[in-house]
């Protein structure tokens, strides 16, 4: 009696096994693979992309490996900090992604309050240096803890008290702003944009936000800019190899 029912274990165990066993199926001269949907095998392997940083890279990849390429190829500027270099259309009509560029940013968390010291270290190290911004972070560095929790504010401009020496003095806080954050590719002029300096008392002492005031329309001039950076290093190549840029 045991010794039946382990064969007829084993023989389930083997039915289990044959019919997970992947099948070759042709459809309309094409081949799938029944394992548990039906994959095509493709005529054409796709490549994995390569991962970059910069640029640089994308154009170096274009102008040094060009025999790498299919024809009709395509740069796509995805977003400001976001570029892919795609193949024409290759087996049913897929592209293969060869390129995959993506910024190095840091990111300053804008709408949001900062201490005195980390509002300092972030502007530091997450803008371009510009006479607004000069400003902005003498008026921060200089403000005097309690000074701020009686200021006049509008909605718009504030007035608050800064120190300066032995002294205290009122002044207007600037706004809006014109400020240049690291938010895009190393090799484009990082853009412009409006921003509201806003301050506050808090438990700790005052804190400080900067409020986008542009809409995200420096988004569209970037990715512009990325465009024509690239149909200018890339000239000669754009016209021998069939690339279209997208934006």
């Amino acid at each position: 009696m045991v010794e039946g029912l382990k064969e007829a274990l084993q023989y389930i165990t083997g039915l289990k096994a044959k019919s997970m066993e992947p099948k070759l199926v042709e459809i309309e001269g094409r081949t799938y693979c029944t394992d548990n949907d039906l994959t095509r095998y493709h005529r054409f392997p796709m490549a994995s992309d390569i991962e970059v940083n910069t640029l640089t890279a994308l154009v170096d990849y274009i102008k040094g490996k060009p025999e790498e390429l299919r024809e009709s190829s395509i740069i796509h500027v995805v977003s400001p900090t976001k570029v892919l270099l795609y193949s024409g259309l290759i087996d049913e009509r897929n592209r293969e992604t060869l390129i995959d560029a993506r910024a190095i940013v840091n990111e300053f968390s804008f709408d949001s309050y900062y201490d005195q010291e980390r509002f300092l270290i972030e502007l530091q190290a997450n803008f371009v240096e510009t006479d607004d911004l000069i400003t902005i972070m003498q008026v921060a560095g200089n403000i005097k803890s309690g000074t701020t929790a009686n200021y006049s504010d509008d909605g718009v401009s504030q007035k608050t008290t800064i120190k300066t020496g032995v002294e205290l003095a009122d002044v207007i806080v600037p706004n809006p702003v014109k400020l240049r954050p690291y938010r895009t590719f190393a090799e484009i002029e990082q853009p412009e944009s409006s921003y509201v300096f806003r301050i506050k008392d808090a438990e700790r002492g005052p804190a400080f936000k900067l409020v986008e005031a542009d809409g995200g329309l420096w988004k569209n001039a970037v990715m512009k800019k990325i465009k024509e950076y690239l149909e200018f290093e890339l000239s000669e190549e754009l016209e021998k190899h069939k690339i279209t840029v997208i934006a």
